[in-house]
């Protein structure tokens, strides 16, 4: 399945990285799936509510935020199709603490890399069924 970001999507995803770096920001992505597309039409951006000391690497989205983002979803007749979150100064890769914590085998990952405060590279992923690591998704 590919996933369909709009450029405003991407530019949103990559200004949002940079303004939060040196910390790591994070958010929904709501759109529809159809005809085997994930086709991505808003964020929803979510504040880091990981304790301050430790945001530099890790991030968390409050089962309040996933609640917003779910309700500005269905109002607009959408869902949440998965988490965006940026690894500042690392690569765009999956860590061992995302797979641990990634909710559901059905969501797109996206992962922006941020480097000394620029957006450096954006990739998608899916966790595997067994959950045992992530497969890239293509970007369209």
């Amino acid at each position: 399945m590919a996933l369909y970001l709009t450029n405003e999507v991407r530019d949103e995803i990559t200004e949002h990285g940079e303004r939060g770096y040196p910390n790591e920001i994070c958010g929904l992505l709501v759109g529809k799936e159809e005809d085997g597309r994930r086709v991505v039409n808003e964020l929803v951006a979510v504040e880091n509510s990981f304790e301050a000391g430790e945001q530099f690497h890790r991030f968390l989205i409050t089962p309040e935020a996933m609640l917003k983002a779910e309700r500005v979803a269905r109002r607009g007749g959408l869902t949440v199709l998965g988490v965006y979150h940026s690894h500042p100064n690392a690569p765009a890769i999956p860590s061992e603490y995302d797979r641990d914590h990634a909710a559901w085998t059905t969501w797109s990952y996206i992962i922006v890399s941020v480097r000394d405060g620029r957006a450096a590279e954006l990739r998608a992923w899916t966790l595997r069924d067994d959950r045992g690591g992530f497969d890239e998704e293509e970007i369209k």
